[in-house]
């Protein structure tokens, strides 16, 4: 689904661009109708790239109240995160986010961070 939404939200991005590369063509010839509709069309693709944007983070707020209710998170360490497989075999349903993600800067993280249900 999160593909989906960025996709969606890279294909009106798209089409804005292209409206407003017209824009200046328009300005000059003058023509106030067609002017008028690209402006129409401008503020509806806005419009729609706002509220798919509001939908997208809302889901990462989501995720991140999950996580953050879970009892117990700390940083991995730097041998932790070398051996990473190791470490989500030794513990159980552990989610790891990094900081440079958008969840881990939703959350404000400045290192990666480990959070489990059980304490490791």
């Amino acid at each position: 689904m999160k593909e989906q939404e960025k996709a969606e939200i890279k294909r009106l991005s798209d089409q804005l661009d292209a409206l407003n590369h017209k824009e200046p063509a328009l300005l000059e010839s003058g023509d106030a109708e067609k002017l008028g509709e690209l402006l129409k069309e401008k503020d509806k693709l806005l419009a729609e790239i706002e509220r798919l944007k509001g939908v997208r983070e809302q889901k990462l707020s989501l995720e991140a109240q999950k996580l953050q209710q879970l009892p117990f998170s700390r940083a991995i360490t730097k041998k932790e995160q070398a051996d990473m497989g190791g470490l989500k075999k030794a513990v159980r349903g552990i989610v790891v986010v990094h900081p440079m993600t958008a969840l881990g800067r939703e959350m404000g993280l400045k290192e990666m961070t480990g959070f489990a249900k059980k304490a490791f």
